[in-house]
């Protein structure tokens, strides 16, 4: 269960990550700024119709490889539910409620059904075009469940939003600590929704109803902004003198090395609000500071209230939202007096813990001596180099994770790797530090989370297209293959006993209807029209390469011979769907292990070909192959070719 709420709060940060543009818009255009009416309407076009996008972002969030027909079924679904729930009862009104469950219902069904296969009168219907029919039929079922028994859970969803919102400072200041309480394991997200999307109501003069302390703050609503006022004290000057806290206790010889880490983090709180690379940096190594930390964001949001300040952000609690929304906030001078002394007291008070406590935090832990030597020698360890260069720190965070082989799943959201693991034991903490990391969180014996900051999307892509390519070479290094195991010696070839790959029938290459094989442009070898999709290897060897798309593999025999069998013509089409791989760059296999396992009928009917030629892909000039059996044989078969 916590693994899929952690899933649900990554896929929320895609439809979040929009409300800086809708909020810009709306403040723009106000009265108090440029007095462009129908720039304010532009942004409130975005804010009335959170639940559609969120339905989006989500099904896209859910579904296993973001494709956009999963986003058109998160659309499709979102309206088929407001509309037959609402034809049911018209009093019911889920907002941004309907646009989690109609997106997530969505991602799960593209997920399961994005590969059907039709009868052939209904193929036109088939895989991705599939999704958003089947999501309209299940929403027009969950629509009318909704409809009949959701009035008592909208009632008690409404009893929950009245608890906190007329809590008055024990709510607000609540909401405060298990906001960041909930960092750690990416739930914050969930509960953030529900405060800013989705609790409390107001009517604007034009009629219009808006749902969620956000919306109301930024439309005019004279009691919204009191669950957000309070992270400005916080986020702007209580996590940046930590950072002060935390470089004046830090190790003589280390001040240099941590000093411009906890500046640039400490500045990006205090500009965008964005605290998770601060929080990070001390939340494992300290939790006793991270408790009071919690405490402390709870009894700021409650100042702020007691001081009757309201305050709002459209993406965070720092100052590029402070200043914008400044004209619309109530004592908002106030609010940086509380923020000055916030400031004190989070210095004070993590400097005397620090202290008192030994706390391991940046620039205290317990080195290991190559660390220390580095940063003695260069002033700065290996975190500081080469920051922008994804593809060396995806090659250096991979390692450090175990390899590509130890990863199940690779995910991530706004500054977190999210991944599932399959051997614990193998992650190198303190090399991922090394490399940049922020922090590492072992949810589970199986979830990972690595704290990366906001570059977190271009690291993760870099590591996604090693990981998709099996490449595991250092940056810059070329494999140097000695000319021995390129080429093999003639003749030498007459004791590989090449067997049959797949069952079906053998036939030349020159009766292939596609030039590069049949021209032997890649190289001479043999093909097969297969009667079943499980392709095994011909030989004993070594796997030289899988291609992204799944649909060829590359082997290595021991004497030197290259071969590449490629499943279907022009299969590459397909990118990856209708291939099962069995095996990874490098792997040692022998003759009859299983390759790839393809789906026959799915080649056939995107109207593809099925016929698999087996190139030897590096013979020398004067070799040449000779089949010697034709016909139907059966996987194994052997001998069925000679190269002489």
């Amino acid at each position: 269960m916590l693994g899929y709420l952690q899933r649900l709060g990554k896929s929320l940060m895609l439809p979040i990550a929009m409300l800086p543009a809708a909020a810009l818009l709306v403040r723009l255009g106000a009265e108090d700024i440029f007095d462009i009416p129908f720039v304010t309407a532009a942004g409130n076009g975005i804010l009335n119709n959170l639940g559609l996008i969120f339905a989006i972002g989500i099904a896209i969030g859910f579904s296993k490889d973001g494709n956009g027909a999963a986003a058109l079924a998160g659309a499709v679904g979102f309206l088929v539910l407001e509309g037959g729930y609402k034809a049911i009862n018209d009093e019911l009104n889920l907002g941004v409620l309907a646009g989690i469950i109609a997106g997530i219902t969505a991602g799960h069904l593209y997920n399961r059904f994005s590969d059907i296969q039709l009868p052939d009168f209904l193929a036109f219907f088939g895989g991705k075009r599939f999704v958003p029919i089947i999501t309209s039929v299940t929403m027009v079922i969950i629509s009318g469940v909704i409809g009949l028994l959701w009035g008592p859970v909208q009632d008690g969803i409404n009893g929950l939003g009245d608890l906190f919102i007329n809590g008055g400072a024990a709510g607000v200041g609540a909401y405060g600590f298990f906001n960041r309480l909930l960092i750690p394991v990416g739930l914050h997200h969930v509960i953030n929704t529900l405060i800013w999307f989705d609790f409390g109501t107001f009517t604007d003069a034009a009629g219009n109803v808006w749902k969620g302390d956000i919306n109301r703050f930024l439309n005019g609503d004279p009691t919204a902004g009191h669950f957000t006022a309070g992270f400005f004290p916080v986020m702007m000057f209580g996590l940046p003198a930590a950072c002060l806290a935390m470089y004046v206790t830090a190790k003589k010889h280390r001040k240099a090395a941590v000093g411009g880490f906890l500046a640039s983090i400490g500045l990006t709180a205090f500009l965008t609000g964005i605290t998770e690379p601060i929080e990070y940096s001390f939340m494992f190594l300290s939790p006793v500071l991270y408790g009071v930390h919690a405490l402390l964001t709870g009894l700021s949001m409650m100042v702020a209230y007691w001081l009757d300040i309201r305050h709002g952000f459209g993406f965070s609690a720092g100052a590029i939202d402070y200043f914008l929304n400044f004209g619309i906030a109530q004592h908002p001078l106030l609010l940086l007096a509380q923020g000055i002394v916030f400031g004190i007291i989070y210095f004070l008070l993590f400097t005397l813990l620090i202290k008192k406590l030994n706390l391991k935090t940046p620039g205290r832990e317990d080195e290991d001596e190559d660390y220390v030597e580095e940063t003695e020698q260069t002033g700065t360890p290996t975190r500081g180099k080469g920051a922008k260069d994804y593809d060396n720190k995806s090659y250096h965070y991979l390692k450090a994770l175990g390899g590509p082989e130890n990863i199940k799943s690779l995910d991530y959201c706004a500054t977190r790797l999210r991944l599932q693991i399959n051997d614990m034991e193998q992650i190198d903490e303190k090399e991922l530090k090394r490399q940049g990391a922020h922090g590492v969180m072992k949810v589970n014996r199986t979830n990972l989370q690595v704290i990366v900051g906001t570059t977190v999307e271009f690291l993760a892509t870099a590591m996604k297209k090693r990981m998709d390519n099996n490449n595991m070479e250092a940056p810059g290094h070329v494999e140097k293959q000695p000319v021995e195991e390129k080429q093999p010696e003639q003749g030498s070839t007459s004791y590989e006993e090449i067997a049959m790959p797949v069952n079906g029938k053998v036939i030349p290459l020159s009766e292939v209807p596609e030039q590069v094989f049949s021209t032997k442009m890649m190289g001479d070898g043999f093909a097969v029209e297969p009667t079943d999709g499980i392709i095994t290897s011909p030989v004993d060897g070594k796997i030289l390469n899988v291609f992204p798309t799944k649909h060829a593999v590359g082997l290595r025999t021991k004497s030197g011979l290259e071969i590449l069998v490629h499943i279907g013509l022009d299969t590459v089409k397909l990118e990856g769907s209708g291939f099962d791989v069995y095996v990874k760059e490098g792997d040692v296999v022998k003759q009859g292990d299983t390759l790839v396992k393809a789906d026959l009928n799915y080649i056939s009917k995107n109207e593809l070909s099925t016929i698999t030629p087996i190139i030897f892909t590096n013979l020398l000039e004067n070799q040449t192959v000779t089949i010697t059996q034709t016909g139907d044989l059966k996987t194994g078969t052997k001998p069925i070719i000679e190269i002489k």
